[in-house]
């Protein structure tokens, strides 16, 4: 009988604590483990040199995690047939083992393009669940109960190390350079699993007490959010183990605050297999609206001045350039800031959410492609079936950042402004701006746009579409449906 070699390809699930794949491997000796930098991810246009850094930080330690269990991890760059196929040539594996992904539209062409090609070839390949979404979705009826079942079932944890296998050549790590990636400035969460662990404990121990109170604003949603979210999003921790942990904290905690708020966060991770699931059933909202009634309502108005003062932070209204550059320099923000940066593109500069959305998708370092366009999508308003928000940027930072901290600390430009004016310093008189040593429209811009004006006509023709004949047809099916009953 041949020997069996189990390759295990690591993609969005850079981890060893539940991770079905490895578990698998372990009943095969000689087992390998395989991470692949793909240039379809990297030439991808919502990938940015932060998510590469990040990565290759979580390869760095699960490296060495892996070695210490006597299994070798090779990092190739390569498409990714290509490089199974010269690894099946250089080292005869037998089987294929990975998670499932519910990823951006390129890794669903690679992920049929490998399958077509482990049939060819025949080899067999196993995809194992590792979050609440579900391949093949024929009803929605009952989403939450599987849901919920998977959350609950026990933790796939290795037992033991893996048999040695031959000794292979495994170079250092790429680095940003030798991909061809400059250098991208921002101040990233520390990677791997060992800090996703880490952040995780220290929520649910001491900063999650205030974490419905805090979540709203951006100056303590800093630290009272879990901050997991770049975790889950490259897999160095699993949904499951972020579920069972919590509720075993809401359980053997004696303080009810505490208990409180972390039902707030333990209800959200199932917002996170929801949001999900709509890309997962309909791979084309992430370039297609989702209600097709909005087709052309604003591809061709786009201004491409409007569109740059926004991705620079200089539109003129402190709250919103404060969110952007803060985004910009750590790759984070917390939801509601992102939904005020989406809804002042969507409504105010009546911007189309698919740029927008991919030049934001190059900040989050925590970019999960189902969480992502399906928030895009309703912030903009064109799902036709969720609330129009439309969020103000004066009375966000006045309700968020009242003392203006926040403003402060990301646009010194208005460093020196009484507080009255912060959040609105257009309406500054010239004695102000000169105290304030700030001039409107030379050391920070006047407002792009008028508020009342741009929000008045957004509302005129979403409301006006929203009316029509067209709009008050059927949608397509949306996975909203009773995912919650």
């Amino acid at each position: 009988m041949s020997r069996q070699r189990a390759l295990v390809w690591f993609k969005r699930d850079l981890r060893i604590h539940d991770h079905a794949a490895l578990v698998a491997a372990q009943a095969q000796p000689d087992a390998l483990a395989l991470f692949v930098i793909e240039p379809e991810w990297l030439h991808s246009p919502e990938c940015d040199a932060s998510h590469v850094d990040f990565a290759l930080g979580c390869l760095a330690e699960l490296r060495v995690a892996l070695g210490q269990l006597g299994l070798p991890l090779l990092v190739r760059v390569g498409s990714a047939v290509e490089v199974l196929a010269q690894l099946h040539q250089d080292v005869g594996y037998t089987h294929l083992l990975s998670h499932e992904e519910t990823g951006p539209g390129w890794s669903y062409v690679r992920d049929r393009q490998v399958a077509a090609w482990c049939k060819s070839t025949g080899i067999p390949s196993q995809e194992f669940t590792q979050t609440g979404v579900v391949r093949r979705l024929g009803s929605r009826s009952g989403w939450a109960a599987r849901w919920q079942a998977r959350m609950d079932a026990p933790l796939q944890l290795l037992h033991g190390g893996f048999t040695a296998a031959v000794p292979l050549d495994q170079p250092e790590l790429p680095t940003l350079a030798s991909l061809g990636l400059a250098p991208h400035g921002k101040t990233l969460q520390t990677a791997g699993e060992q800090a996703a662990r880490r952040t995780l404990k220290s929520f649910l121990q001491v900063r999650g007490y205030d974490y419905r109170k805090a979540l709203s604003s951006p100056l303590t949603a800093e630290d009272g959010c879990s901050r997991l979210s770049p975790h889950l999003a490259f897999g160095t921790i699993s949904l499951r183990t972020v579920h069972q942990a919590t509720e075993v904290a809401i359980a053997n905690t004696p303080d009810r605050t505490l208990a409180h708020a972390l039902r707030g966060f333990a209800g959200r991770l199932r917002w996170h297999c929801h949001f999900m699931q709509k890309l997962e059933d309909e791979p084309s909202i992430e370039f297609d609206n989702f209600a097709r009634v909005f087709d052309g309502l604003r591809e061709g108005d786009f201004n491409a001045a409007h569109f740059a003062a926004w991705c620079e932070g200089r539109t003129g209204y402190p709250m919103v350039d404060a969110c952007m550059r803060s985004l910009v320099a750590t790759g984070w923000l917390n939801f509601r800031m992102r939904a005020m940066l989406v809804s002042f593109a969507s409504y105010h500069l009546w911007l189309h959410w698919r740029p927008t959305g991919l030049f934001l998708a190059r900040q989050f370092l925590d970019y999960e492609p189902g969480i992502h366009w399906s928030q895009m999508q309703m912030q903009s308003g064109t799902t036709g079936i969720n609330t129009l928000r439309m969020y103000s940027p004066t009375k966000q930072a006045k309700d968020q950042d009242p003392q203006g901290h926040f403003i402060r600390r990301w646009v010194p430009e208005l460093a020196r402004v009484p507080l009255p004016y912060l959040a609105e310093p257009w309406k500054m008189d010239v004695s102000v701006q000169h105290m304030a040593g700030c001039t409107i429209g030379v050391d920070y811009p006047a407002p792009i746009v008028d508020d009342k004006v741009a929000m008045k006509a957004a509302k005129d023709r979403m409301y006006g579409l929203r009316q029509s004949p067209a709009a008050r047809k059927p949608a397509s099916p949306s996975p909203q449906g009773d995912l919650f009953a």
